[in-house]
């Protein structure tokens, strides 16, 4: 953290400084902490030279897609709007992966005709897939038997998961490639997401690996991503060198086995962004129970779900007072629900020291660049933050503040279209 007389900066900002000049709550990401994951995880695996591919849902916002695309990023998309963005901000439809999930055939359609790389996660879309495109490019979805992550609502593989074709299924694919002349150029696998050890990942790419050996002429083997960050002061960062050195061994004999220029993709999303944003929030008041002391906020898990969804933690400073006396506090949002606790486990909530806040103090809640406000509601009828980008001191408005308007615009009274059941 950046700490100037006792005060927290973010791009050699003050936090306090763009809260004034913004308002609160708001997420502000540090544009050179995106660049500086980036250059950390090409560098990592520099001996192989994969192609990557962010995983836009953790964060969708045009400016940071700019950024990850002069970075020499791809784009990893699961959506038709997902890849409208993508294609808008500049990525090239050969850049642009789509992965969807229970895929309906009008979003295999869109994703034909704009002409992205698909990602086939079952048989029956390899079906769907192959009557609408006979004799096209196709990419499959494997599941490998090996999932991993920091919540089991973040497992993407293993029998207890609803993504990919199981990996047994080799004749089957076989069967259905044939029958609809389909070119298989790639295959893929996403194990899970909040990964701290080498040891799943490695798993999991021996039996992608096994898996990709009987189709001849594959183009790329995506492994996803997954590639954590450590939240928790106890986490260890996951060791992206020696990660990446393990598989461009294994890739290297794979491809020398295989015997073409087979091309490894890989699909960071978290990595990039998660440890550039800051939810900044503002105390408005506190609370005492016999146990609890709670701090109030004017955000909520509406802007961010994860401690409410998963029991995620996030480090909480106040950016105002970051050294001074500490207090135990458990700090809450503004929704209606009991469970809208910013500070909780996988338990229920927990109490967190912090410096003292006292009301109009500026809490910044770290690491939220990665699916925060990418799950962000309206509950409440609460409108969603603004978000910010900072970069050498400048701090500049990439998405504005919602206002009454935008939550009540798509509502339809009086002359909406009817129809009579029968």
């Amino acid at each position: 953290m950046d700490v100037r007389d006792n005060q927290l900066y973010l791009g050699e900002c003050a936090a306090s400084a763009i809260a004034e000049a913004f308002g609160t709550p708001l997420y502000v990401y540090e544009e050179e902490v995106i660049r500086r994951q980036c250059r950390i995880i090409r560098e990592s695996f520099a001996a192989i030279a994969p192609e990557f591919h962010y995983a836009m849902k953790a964060n969708p916002n045009p400016a940071l897609l700019r950024v990850i695309k002069a970075e020499g990023m791809g784009i990893d998309t699961v959506s038709p709007h997902e890849v409208r963005l993508a294609l808008e901000s500049g990525f090239l439809p050969e850049q642009i992966l789509f992965t969807g999930s229970n895929t309906s055939a009008e979003e295999l359609r869109f994703a034909v005709e704009k002409g992205v790389t698909v990602n086939v996660g079952s048989l029956n879309e390899l079906d769907h897939y192959g009557q609408l495109n006979p004799g096209g490019r196709v990419a499959l979805r494997i599941n490998p038997d090996v999932g991993a992550g920091h919540h089991p609502h973040c497992i993407t593989g293993g029998p207890n998961s609803k993504f990919g074709i199981y990996h047994t299924e080799s004749a089957a694919i076989a069967d259905r490639l044939q029958r609809h002349s389909l070119k298989l150029v790639g295959i893929h696998s996403h194990i899970g997401t909040g990964i701290l050890h080498t040891e799943d990942m490695l798993e999991a790419m021996e039996i992608i690996l096994r898996t990709a050996r009987p189709f001849p002429g594959l183009e790329f083997i995506d492994f996803g991503g997954g590639f954590g960050i450590p939240y928790r002061p106890e986490e260890r960062p996951l060791p992206m060198k020696e990660l990446g050195r393990a598989m461009a061994e294994r890739f290297a004999v794979f491809r020398a086995e295989y015997g073409s220029p087979v091309k490894m993709k890989l699909e960071p999303g978290r990595f990039l962004v998660a440890q550039s944003g800051t939810l900044l929030v503002r105390v408005t008041n506190q609370s005492r129970t016999p146990a609890h002391l709670f701090v109030g906020t004017d955000s909520g898990f509406n802007h961010l779900v994860r401690p409410t969804m998963y029991g995620a933690y996030h480090e909480i400073v106040n950016a105002t007072v970051v050294k001074g006396e500490r207090v135990q506090a458990v700090v809450a949002g503004n929704i209606c629900e009991s469970g809208d606790l910013f500070t909780q486990n996988g338990e229920g909530l927990e109490a967190r020291e912090l410096t003292l806040p006292e009301t109009g103090h500026l809490l910044a809640i770290l690491d939220a660049g990665a699916y925060g406000m990418s799950q962000s509601s309206q509950y409440n009828m609460r409108a969603r933050p603004a978000e910010v980008m900072v970069f050498q001191g400048i701090a500049r408005l990439i998405r504005r503040r919602e206002s009454y308007e935008d939550l009540v615009r798509d509502y339809v009274t009086g002359g909406g279209r009817s129809f009579h059941a029968l």
